[in-house]
């Protein structure tokens, strides 16, 4: 099993960092390899819905020539896709949130004159999420955002792990949370 793990956070050190670290050390216990991308790190332009996607139905099709291209092929070669993103303004940041536009056009070939395939149906979706709000009133409308978007791509919604962080006078990690990060891992795992 294979995992790919889309990092949003422009922090490398930042709460969804802290949070991604023990997660990956029991993804790491339980012997399940995984590819970190970090995003920020990437050149991700911004979909303009122009449809050049749909006219290959076997592979990306986009007209940008940027990192997404390498990404998408990381992502059709995984079993299970997480998107590690800290929540701005009730949403993912803004790399994730291009990519997964590019990627509504370019796994899914609806768009065009006839509808194709969704090229990563049956994969898995999980989302480990930070927010400055309580989880169900900061991460709830990514995660229901991300619930209607596996269920269009035909993917499997997998859960979602999300965790608060007080403010910056405050230390984000914590025993609970790193609990919880593993067993989120841990339930993915098996």
């Amino acid at each position: 099993m294979t995992w790919c793990i889309l990092m949003g956070s422009p922090r490398e050190n930042g709460n969804t960092a802290a949070l991604l670290k023990p997660f990956t050390e029991e993804l790491a216990f339980r012997g399940v390899s995984y590819d970190l991308i970090r995003l920020y790190e990437k050149r991700i332009e911004p979909c303009i819905a122009c449809r050049v996607c749909q006219k290959d139905w076997k592979g990306f099709g986009c007209r940008w020539s940027d990192d997404a291209r390498e990404i998408f092929v990381r992502v059709l070669a995984c079993d299970l896709l997480v998107l590690a993103t800290p929540i701005y303004s009730w949403y993912c940041t803004p790399p994730m949130k291009s990519l997964l536009d590019r990627f509504v056009y370019g796994m899914n070939k609806y768009y065009g004159d006839e509808k194709g395939p969704a090229l990563w149906a049956g994969k898995g979706m999980a989302l480990l999420l930070t927010c400055g709000y309580r989880p169900e009133k900061g991460a709830d409308l990514f995660e229901e955002g991300m619930k209607r978007y596996c269920k269009h791509s035909q993917l499997r919604y997998a859960g979602a792990l999300a965790e608060r962080d007080l403010g910056y006078a405050s230390v984000f990690m914590d025993a609970d949370k790193e609990r919880r990060a593993r067993e989120f891992a841990k339930s993915l795992a098996l």
